[in-house]
């Protein structure tokens, strides 16, 4: 009977041992679980975190599109004038960002490419379309026709924007900065100008496919132009001081006769006519009998005061016995400051083509 109490006892301190043993090994097991189950949040933690850095040198790729970041030139070289008026190349800081302008044409352009909040200084001017740069925040440079040297000075400019007008003082403003002097060239034309000089100056920003956009539809403008103008002949003219002075094709108002394709018949293309054209007598004109007559006001250009109007001027008994008066072809430009201060700009040529289509295809 001992005998059987011993064996049931001994059978169930061995069974409570084997079950102990169970659930340590049990408790063993959840505690390893646990740990590696620790470890492996805390690698996933250094995972994600890793991924976030190769998210971020991914994003850093992507921007650069795997390559290095090419670095920005401090300056670049253009073409541009001389004060002898020759092209030649000129090293200028690449991105300016202060803009000194004595010149409408280049004002138009960076306004065009939308760089203008970088003027600093201008020349006045009466053109509507940029009368946002003629406030207190710009300095007044002067004129397109005389710079204020100590003005120029004092607004630190990096360049300094010029016309022909202004080719005399060249040298001196070259003291102050870097001069970009352009020009509109008769040999190539009024848009093959602008659309070289829009290049230009939308190279030292980088910006020369807008440059390039802004460009669009010109050609078919004109193309519509020489349809009209297919031989007829034309005298193109300003009028001045009260007297009526013809231009060739050799300076302002050039693209009527240059790129439109009028005749013009008004000069021997030979003369000089580049600055204020030639004076002219109206028996001239009746002589010359032109299919069309085209006439700036220069003197309301530059708001000349108590100037007689083009119109009171041209309109007497001999032009009015022409053919093209009587026929409705003699055409005043509807705005001749921009003919006159701006030819060359982008915007001046798109107002100067719509005065011509208003005239002619309407």
């Amino acid at each position: 009977m001992k005998n059987k109490i011993l064996s049931f006892l001994l059978a169930a301190v061995m069974t409570l041992s084997l079950a102990a043993c169970g659930a340590e090994s049990t408790g063993s097991g959840n505690i390893t679980d646990g740990g590696e189950a620790g470890v492996q949040s805390e690698t996933g933690g250094q995972d994600a975190v890793s991924g976030e850095t190769e998210s971020g040198a991914a994003e850093q790729e992507s921007e650069t599109g795997g390559q290095p970041e090419e670095a920005v030139p401090e300056t670049i070289t253009i073409s541009s004038y001389n004060a002898g008026k020759e092209l030649t190349e000129l090293e200028v800081p690449y991105d300016p960002q202060r803009i000194a302008i004595l010149d409408m044409a280049s004002l138009d352009i960076l306004d065009a490419l939308g760089v203008g909040g970088r003027v600093v200084g201008t020349a006045s001017t009466s053109l509507d379309y940029l009368q946002e740069y003629i406030n207190d925040d710009i300095a007044n440079l002067g004129t397109i026709k005389e710079a204020d040297l100590e003005a120029v000075m004092a607004c630190e400019p990096d360049v300094i924007f010029i016309g022909g007008r202004l080719a005399s003082s060249y040298d001196a403003l070259s003291e102050i900065a870097p001069v970009v002097y352009l020009s509109t060239d008769p040999e190539i034309g009024v848009v093959e100008s602008v659309r070289r000089n829009a290049a230009v100056i939308a190279s030292m920003f980088g910006l020369e496919e807008k440059a390039e956009e802004l460009m669009n539809g010109f050609e078919e403008r004109i193309a519509a132009l020489q349809e009209i103008s297919e031989g007829q002949s034309a005298i193109v003219g300003m009028c001045t001081s009260g007297s009526f002075n013809v231009l060739g094709n050799d300076g302002r108002c050039s693209i009527i006769g240059v790129e439109i394709g009028f005749e013009n018949i008004g000069v021997d293309a030979k003369i000089d006519t580049s600055t204020h054209g030639n004076e002219a007598s109206f028996e001239f004109v009746v002589e010359k009998a032109p299919d069309y007559i085209f006439v700036m006001d220069r003197d309301a250009a530059i708001g000349t005061d108590g100037a007689q109007l083009a119109q009171d001027i041209m309109e007497n008994e001999l032009v009015m016995s022409t053919e093209a008066y009587q026929n409705g072809n003699l055409i005043y430009l509807a705005h001749p400051a921009v003919w006159y201060t701006a030819e060359g700009g982008i915007s001046a040529l798109d107002i100067m083509l719509a005065d011509l289509e208003t005239e002619l295809m309407e």
